[in-house]
């Protein structure tokens, strides 16, 4: 095989090489691109005038003590 030939073959060889590592990085590029995996949001919560109201419709029919009424009161409006 002659000097040149070996030489085109080595260039050919060498270029597909980078090429191929060229895209390579623009594909890691785009993958990082990409959004990542964000949590959900937190659930809304409650307005505490409505816990209040369910709270003293418990305490109403029963379920509620007076003192457990109060405690979780509190607790809703953040006393």
């Amino acid at each position: 095989m002659g000097m040149r030939r070996r030489t085109r073959r080595r260039a050919i060889v060498a270029g597909a090489a980078i090429a191929h590592h060229e895209d390579r990085l623009n594909e890691e590029a785009d993958y990082q691109d990409q959004p990542q995996y964000a949590p959900p949001p937190p659930p809304p919560q409650d307005d505490p005038a409505d816990e209040v109201e369910h709270l003293a419709q418990l305490h109403d029919s029963g379920v509620l003590t007076d003192d457990e009424f109060s405690a979780a009161k509190a607790k809703a409006l953040g006393i």
